[in-house]
């Protein structure tokens, strides 16, 4: 990459670190970026900036915000008696645009993986378990991935919380709307056959 110079050469390696994106990727965006409008790079450039220096975690959901604490903690609308318990701040973005949602959440910041190093300790159930001895809650919904990781820190989270006398769910899995059965595998058909309800 060096034959396109310092500056782009540096442009494109800085690009490449980022997840998911690949040496062709960085080299296509980073074209991208250059040919655009000495404004449109310099708008990047500083929201990238501004993101970095005032975006922090909630102190109550550990959400992450620009504002502490975060937009829906605040927000005297929501069900405090519910909190929905998932992975990464994009799950809970996702079930914020069902607006079908009007509990509070708690995000983990990822799941327990013992091959990859992550056990209890490294998540955020510490804080959970402090909000629910200082909120009245009546139920917490687990809704972290249908995988091995997602399943053991549901089950981790529930064996901790039950004691306490917190009703907590699962959300259900099944075969996705648009979806063939003859495609799904075992495990989901088998949670769509668990997850029934009458019609």
């Amino acid at each position: 990459m060096q034959f396109y110079g310092g500056p782009i050469t540096k442009l494109i390696e800085e690009l490449s670190r980022l997840p998911g994106i690949g040496g062709k990727s960085a080299q296509r965006l980073a074209f991208y970026i250059i040919n655009q409008p000495l404004e449109k790079a310099k708008t990047l450039a500083a929201s990238i900036i501004d993101a970095r220096e005032n975006v922090r975690y909630c102190d109550i959901c550990c959400n992450l915000t620009d504002q502490n604490p975060c937009r829906i903690c605040q927000n005297a609308k929501r069900n405090p008696k519910e909190i929905m318990v998932v992975e990464d701040p994009r799950d809970m973005a996702a079930y914020e645009r069902t607006q079908e949602y009007h509990g509070l959440y708690h995000v983990l910041h990822g799941a327990i993986s013992p091959m990859h190093g992550v056990g209890p300790n490294d998540l955020t159930i510490a804080a959970l378990l402090k909000r629910l001895q200082n909120q009245p809650v009546e139920e917490v919904i687990v809704a972290t991935n249908p995988n091995v990781e997602g399943e053991a820190t549901a089950l981790y989270i529930s064996k901790l919380i039950k004691p306490t006398g917190v009703k907590v769910t699962r959300i259900a899995h099944g075969v996705p709307v648009g979806g063939d059965l003859e495609y799904v595998d075992e495990v989901t058909l088998f949670r769509a056959l668990e997850g029934r309800r009458e019609i």
